[in-house]
């Protein structure tokens, strides 16, 4: 197990997006997990407001010192907010992954496609699993 303690209110992907839904809207960011597998993250790039994106579709990228890694959109529904502060500071990804360090806001527009992301109990044990390999 992680010594990272991943919020219960966020469901998880397997490519380590996070959501944390509230209502119909989902806030959008990248785990802790992936964000130390990253390093230091120096861009970020963000979906426009107003686009529509299926779950598993790509969004945008996340540049670090190490590498360039696409980001997956954890649900299917409209871009309704991006996270502007990341434009000039994405070392909030680094600081606060779960946190002030979201991407965007997304209303969703088939809920039942949550059911296909993980907990946080699964999701700790899945990224340990991956990390061990």
């Amino acid at each position: 197990m992680s010594d990272v303690s991943y919020p219960k209110d966020l469901k998880y992907t397997k490519s380590h997006e996070w959501i944390r839904v509230t209502g119909d809207v989902g806030r959008v960011g990248l785990t802790h997990y992936a964000q130390d597998q990253l390093g230091e993250i120096v861009f970020v790039e963000l979906p426009e407001v107003g686009r529509e994106l299926k779950q598993g579709e790509v969004f945008g990228v996340v540049e670090s010192v190490k590498a360039v890694s696409d980001c997956y959109s954890p649900a299917s529904g409209k871009v309704v907010r991006v996270n502007e502060r990341l434009v000039d500071s994405p070392e909030l990804v680094n600081s606060d992954p779960h946190g002030e360090g979201w991407f965007f806001e997304l209303e969703i527009s088939d809920s039942g496609e949550l059911d296909n992301l993980m907990d946080a109990d699964r999701y700790d044990k899945y990224q340990a699993e991956e990390g061990a390999h």
